[in-house]
Formats: C-alpha cells, sequence, structure tokens
C-alpha cells in the first residue's frame, strides 16, 4: 500500500469504532469533535509532508525489511544518519504545528521492543522478535498511527506492581490462554490515542520475579473490545467550542491525552513480544526512555522556533523591537532552544549498533538533552511572556472584539503601532498564551517536565551512565595520586 494521504488518514480514523468519553459523555464522533479534531489535524501533518516533495528525504524512507517507502514515524533506525533524521523530521514537524504531533510515542516503542524482543528470544528461544516485526512490517506497509504505551498509573509508588492493593495499578495478564492472554489495567497520560489506528504496551518500571504478570509487552488495535478511553482536560480546552478563531491562539493544530482502560483485553499469540521476562522490564523501559528523550531534542525545538517567533512579532507589533533589553531577551530564547537541538543531535551522532541491528542512541546524552528539556523551555516560555506583556492574559475576548457596540473601543485602546491592526496584535497574543498557558502548553510547557519520565529519572539515567569512577582514575592520573 502507498503512504496515505492527511484526507485518507482521517477518514480511516473516522472508520474505527473507538470508545471515547469526556466531559461525563460517550463522544459518538471523535473526528469532528471541535476539542479533539486540532490533534487530529497535528497528526495529518506528518501525513502531508510525507508526501510534500520539499520534505520526502526527511519525512520518509525504504524500509530495510520490504522495501517500500515508509514514513518515517514507522521505521527502524538503521544507522546514526536514522537518527539524526529522525530529529530533524520532528523539529520540522513541530514548527509545522506548533504543538505536539503524537507520533513519536509510537515510533520510539518500535525501536525499543525491536531490539527488546530479538534479546528475550536469544534467551529463551521465543518467538516474540518474529511477532513484533510481522506487526512492524503491518503498521508501515499501512501507514498506520501507532501509540506507544508505557506509564501506569502506579498506585502506592512505594509498592512493586505484585504487592498493590489494587492490582490493576499495573497492567497485567489475568488469563493466560492456548491462543493468547487477557490483560485488565490502564495506561495514562497517553498522547494521541483518539488518533492512532494501534497501541503498544510496554511495562513501566524494572520488575521481580514476583511481577511475572506484569512483564507484558503487546500491540492491539485501538478499537479492541474492552478498551476505552476518558479525555484528559487541557487549559482553555473549552474555547474551541465558542465558534471563533483568535481566542484559541492555535485554531488548526493541538495535541490530547487520554487514560485507556483496559477491561480484561483479549491479546492474541502472534501480537504477544514479552509475557513474563522479568528481567528484560527494565531493559525496555531504559531503551523507550532513552529514545523519547532524545525526542525531545527535536519536538520541543520546533515548537520553540514557534514561540521565538511569536515573541518577536509582539515586540515589533508593541514598537519594542529595536530596544537591547528585547533583542537580548530574544538571543537568549534562541540560545536555549539551539542547545536542546544540539543535545538532540549529539546523542543521535554518538548513536550504536544494537545486536539486533537496529541503532540506538548514546543514552547518557540522551538523559542530559531531556534534563535541559525540563528547563529551557520554560526559561524561553518565561521571556515570550516577559516580551508579549500583560495584555497576553488580560485581553477582551474575540466576541467584545467582535460587538457592535464595544468593539470599535476594544479595537482604539488595544492598538499597538499604527500600521499593525488590533486584529493581528491580538492574535499574536493570543498564539503565545496558547503555547505557554493553554492547550499547547501541555505539549510544550508541561509536558517538558514530564514526558518520557521526570527530571529525577534522567538524574538517575545520568548517575548511571556517568562513568563517575573513571573520572576519578582520570584526576588520580593528573595528580600522581598512588593507592
Amino acid at each position: 500500500m502507498a503512504l496515505m494521504t492527511g484526507e485518507q488518514y482521517i477518514e480511516s480514523i473516522r472508520k474505527m469504532n473507538m470508545e471515547v468519553y469526556m466531559f461525563g459523555e460517550k463522544i459518538e464522533n471523535p473526528v469532528d469533535n471541535p476539542i479533539l479534531r486540532p490533534s487530529l489535524n497535528s497528526v495529518r501533518m506528518t501525513y502531508d509532508l510525507a508526501l510534500d516533495p520539499q520534505y520526502k528525504d526527511l519525512m520518509t524512507v525504504v524500509s530495510p525489511y520490504t522495501g517500500e517507502v515508509v514514513n518515517r514515524f514507522t521505521h527502524i533506525h538503521q544507522s546514526t544518519e536514522d537518527l539524526k533524521n529522525k530529529v530533524k523530521m520532528q523539529r520540522l514537524c513541530g514548527q509545522k504545528t506548533a504543538a505536539c504531533f503524537q507520533r513519536c510515542v509510537g515510533m520510539d516503542a518500535f525501536n525499543a521492543v525491536f531490539s527488546t524482543s530479538f534479546d528475550i528470544d536469544k534467551a529463551y528461544g521465543t518467538h516474540y522478535h518474529e511477532n513484533f516485526k510481522t506487526f512492524l512490517n503491518y503498521c508501515a506497509t499501512n501507514d498506520l498511527v501507532v501509540d506507544g504505551a508505557m506509564t501506569d498509573p502506579k498506585g502506592d509508588r512505594s509498592k512493586a506492581p505484585h504487592a498493590q492493593e489494587d492490582p490493576d495499578m499495573y497492567l497485567h495478564v489475568v488469563e493466560r490462554r492456548e491462543d493468547g492472554i487477557v490483560v485488565r489495567g490502564a495506561k495514562a497520560h497517553q498522547t494521541g490515542a483518539t488518533n492512532s489506528h494501534e497501541i503498544i504496551i510496554m511495562p513501566t518500571i524494572s520488575m521481580g520475579p514476583d511481577d511475572k504478570d506484569y512483564a507484558v509487552s503487546f500491540a492491539v488495535p485501538m478499537d479492541t473490545k474492552g478498551i476505552f478511553m476518558i479525555v484528559g482536560r487541557q487549559s482553555c480546552d473549552t474555547r474551541k467550542l465558542e465558534g471563533g478563531t483568535m481566542d484559541v491562539g492555535n485554531s488548526e493544530f493541538g495535541g490530547m491525552e487520554a487514560l485507556i482502560v483496559f477491561d480484561d483485553v483479549f491479546v492474541p499469540n502472534d501480537r504477544i513480544f514479552m509475557n513474563g521476562e522479568t528481567e528484560f522490564a527494565g531493559g525496555l523501559v531504559e531503551r523507550f526512555a532513552g529514545y523519547h528523550r532524545q525526542s525531545y531534542g527535536g519536538c520541543k525545538v520546533g515548537v520553540g522556533d514557534v514561540l521565538i517567533g511569536a515573541a518577536a512579532v509582539a515586540a515589533e507589533y508593541n514598537g519594542v523591537a529595536k530596544a537591547s533589553a528585547v533583542k537580548d531577551k530574544i538571543i537568549e530564547m534562541t540560545h536555549l532552544n539551539e542547545t536542546l537541538y544540539c543535545c538532540g543531535i549529539a546523542c543521535s551522532s554518538e548513536g550504536t549498533q544494537t545486536e539486533s541491528g537496529n541503532y540506538m542512541i548514546d543514552l547518557l546524552l540522551a538523559n542530559v538533552c531531556k534534563q535541559n528539556v525540563t528547563r529551557f523551555p520554560y526559561e524561553i516560555a518565561r521571556l515570550a511572556e516577559d516580551i508579549a506583556g500583560g495584555l497576553m492574559v488580560t485581553a477582551p475576548s474575540e466576541k467584545d472584539f467582535r460587538d457592535e457596540k464595544i468593539g470599535k473601543y476594544v479595537e482604539k485602546y488595544l492598538q499597538g503601532t499604527s500600521e499593525v491592526s488590533t486584529e493581528n496584535r491580538l492574535r499574536i497574543l493570543r498564539l503565545i498564551e496558547n503555547l505557554t498557558l493553554g492547550t499547547a502548553a501541555v505539549g510544550y510547557r508541561t509536558e517538558s517536565m514530564h514526558g518520557a519520565g521526570s527530571p529525577q529519572a534522567q538524574r538517575i539515567m545520568i548517575s548511571r551512565q556517568g562513568n563517575l569512577g573513571y573520572k576519578k582514575k582520570l584526576a588520580k592520573a593528573i595528580a600522581h595520586i598512588e593507592e
């Protein structure tokens, strides 16, 4: 099958029978729901860009397994060049949507499960790797969106999965049958859930022998019986119901998150990639987290590009673009943003080949990348808010601006420089609000903190990967210390 167009993608999601709930109601038509549609449009952009000749080499690649051209989001990294192109692609998608485009978790899950299933087969003589390659080729050939699901609710985090008072706090196997398994539990914070064709499940932490039922990885269609989604709230989300475009800030694109519940879901044997091999759970988590922390050196940078541009436009509209203090703030925003990009490219350039054949990023540098992402976007957002001014959060609504009686006063008193319309000034301020405080902040500001693991998770990995013992030896050698 050829690459899908953006419209074909949307229609393919429309044909699915997903069970979605939001604001206490079942959503019968998620595709056309005004709150959810912007997130679908963001994913659509990954299809449109793949068919644009200008971006073909970045967005597509020839599959080493089928020989067909596939979307890079369904590709297994074959070189450090692939790893770098992934980051460049993610920056492009962020620039074009100014939002989360939701396919990164699936791509990162593909590459983490690929090598882990290989390692399990080598140790136990299982057939997980072949199962996974069959699934991978199915997704790549049909140009599908896959949600990567790792995060469990966790319950009491001081206790292991098997020790929880409620065993469903971690997704687990409740029945093993000749033809497959039955699972129960939930996955939280699931990006792009309503816009995905398939979902890959992975364990969320390292596990011991008593956690055998929780060490499970598999894939199923998103509309499988027993799966339902509860959409998460975002700041300013109901503005999308008001009909205008100005107050939303980014009216076309957005992101979405959901709690996905697995209520006794059956998984056939040929869709299972791990089933009780607890000693491999931690490695899978580490690999996925590494790939996903690399991703933030691309996607967050692309959205940062838009925010920096918006701040610069706001400065022009406010009449302060030539002020040295404003220039310096935009320079600082650019410096921080490009530093994040450097980290994404660096951990890709230092990648190495795994025994399974795909390429893994440098884990230390990937964790440094994400640690910086937990800080720099907050400063970029603060500087953007500083440049924008208080009107970003005190401006009247678009309905006031359009009102027959009071609109002329809004237009008169909220005018910036004389050559720029009040409407355009308000539009750029609302975009900055959207990126720093509104719905897009979920995919930029807050997700920069918690996406791909909390800041402490990266610090733990930096401690493990930092090779402190080697550095101590270097210091002792220089100081001529003999022990």
